[in-house]
């Protein structure tokens, strides 16, 4: 048996990725969107990143998962819809789906769309009950969650602490939007990463092995190949940063040269030790995280943590409901 649906497909274009490649390079500071790292080898290269051993966000995650799970389940009830927000391979669902009483339903949405299927699958292998209806989307921009018969709670969940790579207004822009989307009963389930020694972070944004750097590196590839890109990856170098005043780790792309690049009929000229600024990943306090929340019309009901606090999961219910 097999519920697995029909894939609702609404992943970005070529066009789309151009344009927003275009639009990133025309800035004084250089810039491109974090969400097109996920192509295939970019999807392969971070589930690498989350097994590295200085990686410490999805295990610490993991566990407090496992550990929580019944508490959890308990809060969200039974016959629930799940939407996942950037599911990926498919690894935490597992934990919370285990847990739950009779979920009537999961929704994966992912922007690559290989992964997401291969993950859709495996799932539905695992739990062939479960009817899964996977969306290859843009999770900010607008989808629709399918309806599911006999659902009785909506539950999103958005974990490994993918809201860090919002700006603090485009994180309450996120939860306003899936706070609409998912209904005025539903609830969040979100992973948010604590704020913690600046070495720890050096180590899980810089490894050792260098999987972040080629993570970091393949975007340009991904331009090479799709829009006709010039670059020249030997030319270019990974480097994490903390900014402290902003309360985040930083990605960026270092050209070791003066040099030039072409995407189409366009040129880039980049100085000598010039960056492009490739991802946010904002730390937050368990208060900080509480309040922005409350921002964008949601009540804070519970929060867990490991025990050296590196990490948290937030649930979040909409603002009136009990």
């Amino acid at each position: 048996m097999t519920t697995l649906q029909k894939l609702q497909d609404l992943e970005p274009s070529t066009e789309e990725f151009r344009a927003a490649v275009l639009t990133g390079l025309r800035q004084r500071e250089k810039a491109l969107p974090c969400k097109f790292f996920y192509d295939a080898e970019g999807s392969r290269l971070f589930d690498k990143i989350c097994d590295l051993p200085e990686y410490y966000p999805t295990r610490t995650e993991c566990r407090i998962l496992e550990r929580y799970a019944d508490e959890i389940a308990a809060h969200v009830g039974e016959r629930a819809r799940l939407v996942e927000f950037g599911s990926g391979a498919g690894v935490k669902i597992r934990l919370l789906l285990s847990a739950l009483e009779r979920p009537a339903a999961y929704v994966p949405v992912d922007i690559s769309r290989l992964h997401l299927l291969a993950a859709a699958s495996s799932l539905a292998k695992d739990f062939p009950q479960l009817a899964i209806a996977p969306i290859c989307a843009d999770y900010t921009q607008p989808f629709v969650v399918p309806p599911v018969e006999g659902a009785r709670y909506t539950v999103g969940f958005f974990p490994g602490s993918t809201i860090g790579n919002f700006t603090t207004e485009e994180a309450q822009s996120f939860l306003t939007t899936a706070h609409t989307l998912l209904g005025p009963d539903s609830s969040m389930i979100v992973g948010v990463d604590l704020r913690k020694d600046e070495g720890v972070l050096m180590r899980a944004y810089d490894d050792a092995s260098g999987v972040t750097a080629a993570f970091n590196l393949n975007l340009l590839r991904r331009i090479n190949r799709e829009i006709g890109g010039t670059f020249n990856l030997n030319q270019f170098f990974h480097s994490a940063r903390w900014n402290d005043a902003a309360g985040r780790m930083e990605m960026h792309l270092v050209s070791r040269r003066a040099q030039t690049v072409k995407i189409g009929g366009e040129s880039f000229a980049f100085k000598d030790g010039e960056a492009i600024h490739t991802e946010n990943s904002h730390k937050y306090t368990i208060a900080q995280f509480q309040d922005l929340a409350r921002s964008a019309g949601y009540r804070p009901k519970a929060v867990w943590t490991d025990e050296a606090s590196l990490f948290s999961v937030h649930l979040l219910r909409a603002a009136g409901e009990a």
